[in-house]
This record gives C-alpha cells, sequence and structure tokens, in this order.
C-alpha cells in the first residue's frame, strides 16, 4: 500500500511563491509517476503537474505552464510543486497523488489511484 503526506499549503498573497511537498512511503517503485491534482470550492478537480520517477518527464496543465515547477527527491521519495506568480485562482486544495506506469491526463484526474489528505492553498490580498 503506498501513502502520501502533503503540505506546504499556507495563504500568500498574489504573485508571490509557495512550495508544496509530497512525501510517499510504503510501496515505492520506480516507475510509479506522481502528480498534484487541485479542487477549488464549487469546481470540478483539475490537474496540475505530474512527473514520473523513473524519468523526470514532467507534464504541466495550460493555466499553470510557466508558473509551476515540478521535481523529484527520489533518493527521499519526494516531490514538490514550486508555485510562482500565484493568482486568486490558484485558491484551492491541493492533493499529492500517484499512480502507476503513467500519468494520467491532466483532464482525467480521476484515474489516480493513490491521494493525499490535501494542502489548502490560498492567494489572497
Amino acid at each position: 500500500q503506498l501513502e502520501l503526506v502533503d503540505s506546504g499549503g499556507g495563504l500568500v498573497q498574489p504573485g508571490g511563491s509557495l512550495r508544496l511537498s509530497c512525501k510517499a512511503s510504503g510501496l515505492i517503485l520506480e516507475y510509479l509517476a506522481i502528480g498534484w491534482v487541485r479542487q477549488a470550492p464549487g469546481k470540478e478537480r483539475e490537474g496540475v503537474s505530474c512527473i514520473t520517477l523513473s524519468d523526470g518527464s514532467a507534464y504541466y496543465g495550460d493555466s499553470v505552464k510557466g508558473r509551476f515547477t515540478i521535481s523529484r527527491d527520489n533518493a527521499n521519495n519526494r516531490v514538490y510543486l514550486q508555485m510562482d506568480s500565484l493568482k486568486p485562482e490558484d485558491t484551492a486544495v491541493y492533493y499529492c497523488t500517484a499512480q502507476l506506469n503513467y500519468c494520467p491526463s491532466l483532464t482525467s484526474p480521476h484515474e489516480y489511484t493513490y491521494w493525499g489528505q490535501g494542502t489548502q492553498v490560498t492567494v489572497s490580498s
């Protein structure tokens, strides 16, 4: 069984930065893909980014491309999401997610098998 613990959320002003962290434990496989999915109040879940642990291939949603950077630390089983130039529309609960073998399409976040508990990100002045 794979467990994901996400952290790093908080309150930040527009234009600011935050770094989210996801710690994976339990069943760790080199062909695991770890991503981030967010959900704002009253909105559907949105795939934000995903990275494959095997070769570091990274994918980003159009709304965050150029502002967010996903990275991995395989030695410590961690994945990070560096969020820069944050906007009020980035406000949401961010979930660390994982799937075996591939990054699900960012338009299909329901395909992730494993989910963290979520961390709140609020962008407001």
